[in-house]
């Protein structure tokens, strides 16, 4: 059955689009409870790897997350706290996102792939009053919480831990009549730890207009509609499931299919998308690398309609691949922790292969030169949202509490989003790479300076630089330059051991998959390590 997208004729959408923001909003009343009113309407079907399923309504997410608002408020915890959020993808995870909006403390999502000095660092750059948890996350915030003077709350759910609050027990006891509160829809709601080319991660600060930003992300990328079953193949602790498992699909109605598991396998992936009523779907490009090594002659996907890829561009081999098995083309889609959907390919434009697509409606996207000048077809230059006279909604309030950061962002009249690409003759724009030194692998986004951090703390490591480095499977990988200490030699078992001791310095997937032993790093005259000529000599350029 063909279903007609929500957005038919591009041009016409994108000059009539009209921001409407109230000046109170809580996404927790103004939509969980709103799709609630009918009882039976399905927010999310839950599965994990043993076979279990588990259906939840609107109503179901609803009622508990007031009485999670409760248990919160009875930690003390209420309107402008910080609440740390580190769980994979359990039921729990959307109660919680959802009593935190609802009584509106402040979340700071996190994986769970966290270090004790990860969640030390965090706890303290944002005075989080309050951390939330299962248990082996739990044991690893014990080591440090003497360190963590501003948590007052701790609170674990799957099972009872000491000297933390066990999530099942405290509700049981709680009240599910709950008064949500006042919000305005430009107080503070969200905040994501993003890394940047120095210094440890900023915090991307977003407001409650936030979720009104991703209407345009569930209604015009991901095409939901009503009767939809959404799959976002990636994990909780990213602002890509702001997107994609969260406010995207619930503001269109639609319902979420979750896979709880501790890792991505593309068999049993492909098993579930045949067997349940998946509608639609969205994965980073590294997925569906993997899921085309696949037989897929083997696999109906009978309700399956729509797909969608971020995070880089796909080849388009993997396209074809995939559209010959699945009858779906994957669309590619824009945007950063800082922002919702910028640019896309929309189910009724022309896609092109490797290109971003177009800007999405309310998003006045350009690439623009050095000074704020627009640039013509085919001109190289800087991605920028225009920000005056009207701040697009969805863009974040600041880095916050570093203004100085938050500053560099912006120049008279433009958000700068780092990265750079250049636009066609049709109005599509297709991707360079970052201006700086970030690295994108995998969905990731991983700095440099913290994994140098984590190497120099080696003994065998005198110095390096790390930079990005094609791959064929996750589109680019972290390479680390490495000049080691005197009586230190370069072996095999050493590039192991650096590898190891990265994954357990800081979070495991920031580790250099690529090291190569080095005499020295280029630099500047003032003896700046200078990135951009190894990573120009690993792509080729």
């Amino acid at each position: 059955m063909t279903i007609e997208p929500n957005m038919t004729d591009y041009d016409k959408e994108y000059e009539e689009f009209k921001w409407n923001v109230p000046e109170y909003y809580n996404f927790a009343g103004e939509v969980v409870d709103k799709w609630a009113e009918d009882k039976k309407r399905l927010a999310m079907l839950w599965v994990d790897d043993n076979g279990t399923q588990i259906k939840k309504t609107f109503n179901d997410i609803s009622v508990a997350s007031k009485k999670m608002a409760n248990v919160l408020k009875a930690q003390g915890i209420g309107q402008g706290d910080v609440v740390i959020v580190v769980l994979p993808r359990n039921i729990e995870w959307w109660i919680i996102f959802t009593a935190c909006i609802r009584c509106g403390a402040m979340i700071a999502p996190g994986t769970t792939q966290l270090t004790s000095k990860d969640l030390a660092f965090r706890s303290n750059k944002s005075n989080a009053a309050c951390i939330i948890t299962n248990p082996s996350i739990a044991a690893i915030f014990d080591e440090v919480s003497d360190k963590c003077k501003t948590v007052k709350s701790k609170i674990v759910i799957e099972s009872a831990k000491a000297g933390w609050l066990f999530f099942d027990d405290a509700m049981k006891e709680a009240s599910q009549e709950f008064k949500t509160a006042k919000t305005k829809a430009e107080d503070n709601c969200l905040v994501y730890f993003t890394s940047g080319t120095t210094g440890f991660p900023k915090m991307a600060l977003h407001t409650h207009s936030y979720a009104i930003g991703h209407r345009i992300t569930g209604k015009y990328w991901l095409d939901l509609k009503e009767i939809d079953m959404h799959w976002n193949v990636s994990d909780t602790g990213w602002a890509k499931a702001a997107w994609s498992s969260y406010f995207g699909p619930w503001n269109q109605g639609a319902a979420l299919f979750i896979h709880h598991t501790d890792r991505f396998d593309p068999i049993t992936t492909l098993d579930l998308l045949a067997k349940h009523p998946i509608t639609t779907m969205c994965g980073a490009p590294t997925i569906y690398r993997m899921l085309v090594l696949q037989d897929l002659s083997q696999y109906k996907f009978p309700t399956l309609r729509h797909c969608v890829g971020a995070g880089e561009p796909l080849n388009p081999e993997i396209i074809d691949v995939w559209q010959k098995a699945t009858g779906c083309i994957i669309r590619d889609g824009y945007g950063q922790t800082e922002t919702v959907l910028l640019a896309g390919s929309f189910p009724c434009i022309e896609p092109r292969y490797g290109s971003m697509g177009k800007p999405t409606p309310g998003i006045d996207l350009n690439v623009i030169d050095d000074q704020g000048n627009i640039l013509g077809p085919n001109e190289e230059g800087d991605i920028a949202i225009r920000v005056e006279p009207e701040r697009p909604v969805g863009l974040f309030k600041e880095y916050w509490k570093e203004p100085n950061k938050t500053a560099s962002s912006f120049i008279p009249g433009w958000y700068l989003t780092g990265d750079r690409a250049y636009v066609d003759e049709d109005g599509y724009f297709w991707f360079v790479g970052r201006s700086d030194d970030v690295i994108l692998t995998s969905g990731y986004r991983i700095g440099p300076f913290e994994v140098e951090s984590a190497l120099i703390e080696h003994p065998a490591v005198a110095e390096s630089a790390v930079v990005s480095s094609p791959d064929e499977t996750r589109g680019e990988v972290v390479k680390a330059f490495v000049i080691l200490a005197p009586n230190h030699e370069p072996s095999d078992e050493l590039m192991k051991e650096l590898q190891n001791h990265v994954k357990t310095t800081t979070a495991p997937y920031k580790y250099p998959r690529k090291i190569e032993f080095v005499e020295e790093l280029p630099k500047t005259i003032s003896g700046k390590i200078r990135r951009i000529e190894l990573r120009n000599a690993e792509w080729g350029k």
